[in-house]
């Protein structure tokens, strides 16, 4: 079983940052399993926007390349976003998943993570 702890939403000006944090609680390295970020606006499908797998290897939805990092601390078993230069457009509860074992592919498919965080809120106002 593996538990996801999500912190660091909250409301921001139009062209600040925040940092997100999922820290990851198992009885094995869950940590290093293929993990993502979701959002979810009011209305809309979740929706994938960056991943990491157990590699190391990162992938970005286009909405936010370049201005959004994942990363991994596996000493402190944590999944960050680092969000910088948001827009409103950004707005929503955000999530992180994780798959239920180590793969060498992301995937931002909602389909592909079996366990899940609660949400966070971000919301960026202009």
């Amino acid at each position: 079983q593996v538990q996801l702890v999500v912190s660091g939403g909250g409301s921001v000006q139009a062209g600040g940052s925040l940092r997100l944090s999922c820290v990851v609680s198992a009885r094995t390295y869950a940590i290093d399993y293929s993990m993502a970020w979701f959002r979810q606006a009011p209305g809309k499908e979740r929706e994938g926007v960056a991943a990491i797998d157990s590699g190391g290897r990162t992938a970005y939805a286009d909405s936010v390349q370049g201005r959004f990092i994942v990363s991994r601390d596996t000493a402190k078993d944590t999944l960050h976003l680092q969000m910088n230069s948001l827009s409103p457009e950004d707005t929503a509860a955000y999530y992180c998943a994780s798959m239920n074992h180590y793969a060498y592919e992301t995937s931002l498919s909602p389909s592909s993570f079996y366990f899940w965080s609660q949400g966070t809120q971000v919301t960026v106002s202009s």
